[in-house]
């Protein structure tokens, strides 16, 4: 029996903590530039985040930071519940009057980049409060594309072991590799940031603003300032700025690394992404035909409503630009529907990731085929790479427990008293970590506020399960883990 060594979980969780605490200082200058008081609970905060995170640093130093499985599992999972914990501080110490209920479920769903959100008012809320949730938005999106680049396929969790490369090994080799692959990431990050940044500000945007929504953008999250979202700017321009920024975060990071060295090649020979925006063009352009056709709105702007919501959606943003429960009872349907789509793996975007529907398909193909003829020889392949028995039997397992906990969680926000579109929509945008449901108290021109403490958690609760891939969490839970 191996015994589990909490030391470099511990240590690198220490890390997270301090990097978290630094970032605090961020919206704490905005606050004291503009001379509110919040900047006290950001000091405040930043101070004890730091302390803390430098204290778990400096007591489990250790040269050896290899981690077994058993580690990486551990580590994912503390590693969010952490952060999201001290992430609450300022929203807890501000003069929001904030519960720690609320200040969770807001820094959870900041970190998760969902979008989901408790606070009214932000139009005219503290810079600091603003500032503080696009960081962690942004912070969350970076986290999220490593972890999904590197620990997820190393954890074979939900058929991600398809994208494992060398670079997950735990040799020292490859750590150098996912070192130098993670600065790649990271500077690439930035500049997407930057460019969307600027031309938010060029289409109109004050560069508070733009900066603000160019990391809520890019980390595909969806915060805004406004509390119409975006559509608080009637601006085609920047409604299209974000559409392209929203898809551009939800494709592979890996694929821009790619594309650097190779030109534009690998953009048109990646089945997941060309599925990915195929899918996209698609339902805009038949919703935007539905707008055109029943409401009577002009083609042009019928696009633009269409593919800048729809993208919200798919790519798990969260923005809206109007409330598109009121573009009748099809458009409803269809929003709930694209809930559950996602983006590509190695981004930002959350839901159940366009490469499972197609490995989906692919066995579902291949089965049709050899009941046909049992005796063909059909080959399982997904972007030129053989689809195992190992990565089957985990997405089909990924597809049970997906259904399995927004049903589980949509049974118990109905027992806590909310009616089915809201216990139902709520349970999958959460999971889905895609911000805004359906219904008149959590749809798109609604928030989460007037929902029960308990459903918060519930809520939360989803969000970090969607996000880590449910078998990150749920393995923790057996026995057998904590027994070696």
């Amino acid at each position: 029996m191996q015994t589990l060594t909490l030391q470099p979980v511990l240590y690198v969780l220490g890390l997270l903590v301090s990097v978290l605490g630094a970032a605090m200082v961020v919206p704490g200058v905005a606050d004291l530039a503009a001379g509110d008081v919040d900047w006290i609970g950001f000091f405040v905060g930043a101070g004890v985040t730091t302390l803390v995170g430098g204290l778990l640093v400096l007591t489990n130093r250790t040269r050896d930071l290899s981690l077994t499985l058993r580690q990486a599992f551990l580590l994912t999972a503390l590693g969010w519940i952490g952060t999201a914990a001290f992430s609450a501080v300022p929203f807890f110490f501000s003069r929001l009057d904030l519960s720690y209920t609320d200040a969770f479920f807001e820094a959870i769903s900041g970190l998760t980049t969902t979008g989901s959100t408790i606070l009214t008012g932000l139009d005219t809320a503290p810079p600091g409060i603003l500032v503080w949730r696009s960081v962690l938005q942004w912070l969350g999106g970076i986290g999220i594309i490593v972890m999904a680049i590197v620990l997820l396929p190393f954890l074979r969790v939900g058929g991600m072991q398809l994208f494992r490369m060398e670079s997950s090994d735990r040799s020292e080799k490859a750590v150098a590799k996912v070192g130098h692959l993670g600065l790649l990431i990271v500077v690439t990050y930035i500049s997407m940031t930057v460019a969307c940044g600027v031309l938010y500000a060029l289409a109109g945007m004050t560069p508070f603003e733009a900066i603000n929504h160019a990391m809520t953008t890019v980390s595909t999250g969806g915060y805004s300032t406004s509390d119409a979202s975006m559509g608080h700017w009637q601006s085609p321009a920047i409604h299209w700025i974000g559409t392209v920024f929203m898809v551009a975060g939800a494709v592979p990071f890996v694929l821009y690394l790619k594309m650097a060295r190779n030109g534009v090649r690998p953009l048109f020979t990646d089945a997941q992404v060309g599925a990915f925006l195929a899918f996209l063009a698609l339902v805009s352009v038949f919703l935007a035909g539905w707008l055109v056709i029943v409401d009577k709105v002009p083609a042009f702007e019928a696009l633009t409503l269409a593919a800048f919501n729809v993208t919200s959606v798919v790519t798990t943003t969260g923005y809206a630009t109007a409330d598109y429960t009121l573009w009748g009872a099809f458009a409803v349907a269809a929003f709930f529907a694209l809930t559950f789509v996602g983006g590509c793996t190695g981004s930002t975007a959350g839901g159940i990731k366009i490469f499972r529907f197609q490995v989906s398909w692919r066995l579902f193909s291949v089965h049709l085929r050899r009941l046909q003829s049992p005796h063909a020889v059909v080959p399982r392949v997904y972007n030129d790479a053989p689809i195992t028995d190992e990565v089957a039997v985990s997405v089909l397992l990924f597809f049970f427990v997906y259904v399995g906990t927004v049903g589980s969680i949509a049974l118990l926000l109905g027992l806590l008293g909310l009616d089915w579109v809201t216990a139902i929509s709520g349970a999958a945008t959460a999971v889905s970590n895609v911000g805004p449901g359906l219904g008149a108290i959590i749809g798109p021109a609604g928030n989460f506020a007037t929902l029960p403490d308990a459903a918060k958690w519930l809520l939360s609760a989803g969000m970090l399960l969607g996000r880590l891939e449910f078998f990150t969490v749920l393995v923790l839970l057996s026995p057998r883990f904590w027994k070696g």
